[in-house]
């Protein structure tokens, strides 16, 4: 009998243990990130970090050597070969474009930082930023108010011929069906 009072408490606690971890499971948000050709060239985990912000993981690949910077978007619109549909950064309580000083101090400032990667010879590259304005909630500074937003990568303009796009990849983040 008293075997039995044991396993079921062992029991209970192994459900008790998984029920909580599941109640603390973070919200996460892949998103594929494709070139101007349509063609998937990495992809942005977002991460929902506690109390509030958000962790932004990119692998990379097929991008063009040297620095690579990216950062949010306002729009969930990645229309070729530019991206410019995507629209200006993502300004959560105009931070950015009330600041008369800006410059991407403000986007940082925002918790939307312009932080660079570096693309190796084999055109592949990872990192990482914490964002600690943004959410995956439904405030205004979540990566899906107004319907979504879009993570931009941009390559070295003094790296890239005139004629090639500066945005060199694009993902659309929309909340999770």
């Amino acid at each position: 009998m008293k075997a039995i009072r044991i396993r079921g408490s062992i029991v209970a606690l192994l459900l008790w243990g998984v029920a909580a971890a599941q109640g603390n499971k973070s919200r996460t948000v892949v998103v594929p990130l494709k070139n101007a050709e349509g063609n998937i060239v990495g992809t942005a985990t977002l991460t929902e970090a506690q109390p509030r912000g958000v962790r932004l993981e990119l692998k990379v690949h097929d991008q063009p050597p040297g620095p690579l910077s990216f950062h949010v978007h306002q729009k969930p619109i990645c229309e070729p070969p530019e991206f410019n549909s995507a629209g200006l950064h993502f300004d959560p309580g105009g931070v950015y474009y009330n600041n008369p000083h800006r410059g991407h101090d403000g986007v940082v400032a925002a918790g939307n930082p312009n932080t660079t990667l570096t693309v190796g010879p084999d055109g592949r590259a990872e990192g990482s930023v914490f964002m600690p304005n943004l959410t995956l909630g439904t405030d205004d500074h979540s990566v899906f108010s107004n319907g979504g937003t879009s993570i931009i990568l941009h390559a070295d303009v003094s790296k890239m011929p005139a004629d090639t796009p500066t945005r060199t990849a694009c993902g659309v983040i929309k909340r999770p069906e």
